[in-house]
């Protein structure tokens, strides 16, 4: 573990109340005095309303946390934190974007909506402010300089679940792929094709798109769950999040009670306690599982859960990563940091010490990672996510 982060975990445990861990580990004192280092303003951009606002309010909780857990500082610095409401549109992102460059931040952060994500790029590249993206990734997203994201690229949660399924699924097996016709449908079908194999029987049927609204109705996916089904699947592959998730499976299973896999939004928080005995047995890819045993995810989960009451999500970790990317990043830039600064320090980091486990940028500015496969089981009352196996390393 780096200085930097051996640091930090000592501070978190402390605040945690873990002084027997402290005292074996020791301390160190930065080189550096922070004492009367600046504010400076973070901008945070999540949906603060409608079907995608449950991963929103996890994405600030995380983010927040990491600063509940660090003196509201970031990098030595006090931080003042600015939100915007990203909406579900490009043009509603990009004024979001806009409103805050205005207030003068030093950096972006959240974004949930892919289509706000490819919607506002030209105007992060063009402002020259490093945004870490904590949800959307479309694989498109290609070429950036300023937009790094500590997320995952959607194309991963296909080939994660592409070569589990491939060796489970039988010889005579057929998949049946359900997708919102959306901007990160096409990437997660790609990935998954790409590890299935693109030529396999199994597979070779058609992608059923769904309407790719946030906030369906009771019956918005019905005739597309009949023609997806008519061909006799045994098995079913989709992807949907939120509020749309839990329409999707609730209307998915009055037709259906066969295996269902997809990449972990799936069944991920709120869902999760939405969709109940619908969700048993549902088994997903993601890159992050609170079950995972590793000193800064018991910091992470058990701070969270004391604050929150409920388990975090891979939307609270990832936001909670970006603040640590950036308290690392803005510590690197110095005393008077400015946004171009910052990037540049963001490619110095090296390795994350994260709640998902050690994970490090790769040239794209996207996460290496391992993915982790989970199923829904029941752990006394609730439902969980329980952590099954390691999947892959992407990225």
């Amino acid at each position: 573990m780096s200085q930097m982060n051996r640091r930090r975990a000592l501070q978190l445990l402390a605040a945690l109340g873990t002084t027997g861990f402290v005292a074996g580990c020791g301390s160190d004192s930065d080189t550096e005095p922070n004492a009367n280092r600046s504010p400076v303003k973070i901008g945070l951009i999540t949906p603060q309303a409608g079907g995608f606002k449950s991963i929103g309010d996890d994405i600030t909780n995380g983010f927040q946390l990491f600063l509940d857990l660090n003196d509201q500082q970031l990098g030595g610095h006090p931080v003042e934190l600015l939100t915007a409401d990203e909406g579900d549109t490009a043009k509603s992102g990009k004024a979001a974007v806009e409103g805050l460059l205005k207030q003068g931040v030093l950096a972006l952060t959240g974004v949930v909506n892919s289509a706000v994500m490819v919607g506002i790029r030209d105007t992060v590249e063009q402002a020259r402010v490093p945004l870490i993206g904590s949800n959307a990734s479309p694989s498109s997203l290609q070429s950036v300089f300023y937009i790094w994201r500590t997320s995952y690229v959607l194309d991963e949660a296909g080939k994660a679940l592409g070569r589990y399924l491939r060796d489970q699924l039988p010889a005579n097996g057929r998949v049946a792929i359900i997708m919102p016709e959306n901007v990160g449908s096409p990437d997660v079908v790609r990935g998954f094709r790409q590890e299935f194999g693109t030529s396999d029987p199994r597979i070779r049927d058609e992608v059923t798109y769904t309407s790719a609204t946030a906030n369906p109705g009771k019956t918005t996916y019905a005739s597309d769950i009949s023609k997806a089904l008519a061909k006799k699947p045994t098995a079913v592959f989709c992807f949907f999040a939120g509020t749309a998730a839990v329409e999707f499976i609730k209307q998915l299973r009055e037709k259906y009670a066969g295996p269902i896999y997809a990449p972990g939004f799936l069944t991920e928080g709120a869902v999760l306690d939405s969709l109940k005995d619908n969700a048993l047995g549902i088994q997903t890819a993601l890159n992050y599982s609170a079950d995972l045993n590793n000193t800064s995810n018991r910091v992470f989960a058990s701070a969270y859960r004391k604050k929150h009451q409920v388990t975090p999500t891979t939307y609270a970790m990832a936001s909670y990563d970006a603040a640590q990317v950036l308290d690392q990043a803005i510590q690197l830039a110095g005393g008077k940091p400015t946004p171009q600064q910052v990037n540049l320090a963001l490619g110095k980091i090296g390795q994350i010490d994260s709640p998902r486990g050690i994970w490090q940028f790769n040239q794209p500015r996207t996460p290496q990672q391992k993915w982790y496969l989970r199923e829904v089981q029941r752990d006394g009352r609730v439902l969980s996510n329980v952590l099954i196996n390691e999947l892959a390393t992407l990225g």
